[in-house]
């Protein structure tokens, strides 16, 4: 079995250490792993699978190296900066960010959705925003079966979406401290406000669900969305309302549901089985449940959407790109 050489951009953050993490437990063939991240984390010492690797600065020579996959996850200024020169060099990128989600002709990409897309690369790919992840791989059956018209998001954020210092405010306000990352307590608080505001008056996180939605579908579809922090540490969970062209019967959608690779349907009301923040954490798989019907249109669903932003809406989904790009490799061509 071929062994690939790897780089993770960005290291130290939270999603560069969960990195590490996944690729260990999915035992991804690697030959030799680069850790690079700013010049204030060079130097430090790193363990994967009992070896100590030093982090090295990330600069313009950082790709000169023979690499064949960079996994970037140093924030969008970082990304356009140094994707287009590891993708010069040969390498394949796989971004994080949302630097490169909306460029034509960058792939974006959710391996249950469009796993197809992922070799019509030009050296970057780009992952997804974490809710919008989450939210598509049910999407996806749906759209086939009864054609989607509308959707309408509803998001409950956790503070780890924003790194560490998202998870610093909330235990510091737990403690009575004031906020340093967000612009209100987030401790017994929830904030209508994740990343800026845009002239139309959604914010930017908005804004991304909307429009990688319609990317990933491949279809132009009615969307709209309400991002929200909450004061939850791990696990983003999404309401979606979902419109039909076509009818259906609620319990068939239960039956698609289900047979989803990286789905689980927990939908059982009787016993209070639903999909719970506090159950995905750690873990790889989307969640859903409350499937119920919508009343107040002629072929509406609704449904609660559960997912570990941090492994699912990032690391793992990464992850699993590149183990796309490793299966159809031929002849060292990624």
């Amino acid at each position: 079995m071929k062994k690939y050489n790897i780089a993770i951009v960005g290291a130290t953050g939270l999603v560069g250490q969960t990195f590490l993490k996944v690729l260990e437990e999915r035992e991804f063939t690697i030959k030799n792993l680069y850790l690079m991240a700013s010049s204030r984390s060079a130097g430090k010492i790193v363990s994967y699978r009992r070896q100590d690797i030093v982090v090295e600065e990330l600069n313009e020579n950082s790709f000169d190296k023979e690499i064949d996959l960079a996994l970037f996850s140093a924030g969008g200024e970082t990304s356009k900066k140094y994707s287009p020169i590891a993708a010069s060099k040969g390498v394949v990128v796989i971004d994080n960010s949302s630097a490169f989600r909306m460029v034509e002709g960058v792939p974006l990409i959710v391996p249950e959705v469009n796993p197809e897309e992922a070799f019509n690369h030009n050296g970057i790919i780009a992952n997804p925003n974490c809710s919008t992840i989450q939210s598509v791989v049910p999407l996806k059956i749906l759209d086939e079966k009864y054609r989607i018209k509308r959707i309408v998001y509803s998001t409950y954020q956790a503070v780890s979406g924003s790194g560490f210092a998202g998870i610093k405010d909330l235990e510091n306000g737990l403690k009575g401290m004031p906020p340093e990352n967000y612009p209100h307590p987030i401790a017994g608080n929830c904030l209508p406000h994740i990343d800026v505001f845009l002239d139309n008056g959604n914010t930017k996180e908005e804004q991304k669900m909307i429009d990688e939605t319609k990317k990933i579908l491949n279809k132009d579809i009615r969307v709209t969305a309400t991002c929200v922090r909450v004061p939850v540490l791990h696990s983003h969970s999404v309401s979606m309302n979902i419109e039909f062209e076509k009818e259906f019967d609620i319990e068939q959608v239960r039956k698609d549901l289900a047979s989803v690779r990286g789905l689980v349907v927990e939908d059982n009301i009787k016993e209070n089985i639903y999909p719970m923040a506090i159950n995905s954490k750690g873990k790889d798989e989307v969640f859903v449940g409350r499937v119920r019907r919508d009343e107040s249109v002629e072929n509406g669903v609704n449904l609660w959407v559960v997912a570990d932003n941090i492994r699912k809406g990032a690391v793992t989904n990464t992850v699993q790109i590149a183990e796309l790009l490793v299966a159809g490799d031929k002849g060292g061509n990624l």
